[in-house]
């Protein structure tokens, strides 16, 4: 900005002239047990979407048995809960598979413990990423939980979506284990009620509009760039002074671009 250049005129932007936040649901015969597989799709393709800021609200009760000792002991959501509650994610445009997380507790955890600062830690408690841990008294929860926190695609994407089919695929994971933190003889048990996607609709001005129909006339390639996470785990290890491990590289756009190590 030029401080001296007082005959400037004011710039307004007016580009965006809505923003309105709408929300989708899994097709009507989706069950939410362990292991099962949810598809949310968004089928209107004349769209102007930002997955970038789009989340994921649930709601669920936990179940539990208690005995007469442990009636007292209230059971806990561990840290990242909601995300240690699905094995993998997948985020498809219009049918193709574009960004996919398997152990998506596992690989959230550590991404976010170190790319988190304390300011975002604070305003994440409510997606479920809380390092106390949430004790229940009423054994219901809802959470509202970023896609940036669980994707690499809606982490570094920031930009729109044009006229394209969405869908989400999430997959059950097998148990609750991970989730829970609470006595063995409570039995504790996670009951999905219900698992919507929220998801940013932007409506441009006419002008901004039609620049961008005629980018889309031109059928020119659009770049997405973004990160992707991968996770090699090793549950046992070697009883050895040294261990080797292969990690997928690769020379082109695929090349690992930083390496978290975790014990």
């Amino acid at each position: 900005m030029d401080i001296l250049n007082i005959a400037d005129e004011p710039v307004f932007d007016e580009r965006i002239v809505k923003y309105e936040m709408h929300t989708y649901n899994p097709y009507a015969n989706t069950t939410l047990g362990h292991s099962d597989e949810i598809r949310i799709p968004i089928q209107q393709q004349d769209l102007y979407t930002l997955p970038c800021e789009s989340f994921l609200y649930i709601e669920g009760k936990l179940v539990t048995n208690p005995t007469d000792e442990a009636r007292d002991n209230v059971c806990k959501m561990g840290n990242n809960c909601v995300a240690f509650m699905f094995d993998e994610m997948r985020y498809e445009l219009d049918g193709f598979e574009i960004d996919r997380n398997r152990n998506i507790g596992i690989t959230s955890t550590i991404k976010n413990y170190i790319s988190l600062t304390t300011e975002e830690s604070k305003t994440l408690k409510y997606a479920s990423w809380n390092p106390n841990e949430y004790p229940l008294t009423d054994e219901n929860f809802n959470f509202c939980v970023p896609l940036n926190t669980l994707l690499g695609f809606c982490e570094n994407y920031k930009r729109i979506v044009i006229n394209a089919r969405h869908e989400l695929v999430l997959i059950c994971s097998r148990n609750d284990n991970n989730c829970l933190i609470a006595r063995a003889d409570t039995n504790p048990i996670i009951e999905l009620l219900k698992i919507q996607w929220r998801m940013p609709h932007v409506a441009r001005s006419e002008v901004n509009k039609l620049s961008l129909l005629r980018t889309l006339e031109s059928r020119r390639y659009l770049s997405m760039r973004f990160r992707s996470w991968d996770l090699y785990k090793f549950p046992m290890l070697q009883n050895t002074t040294k261990h080797s491990r292969a990690v997928k590289a690769a020379t082109q756009l695929e090349k690992p671009r930083y390496v978290i190590f975790a014990l």
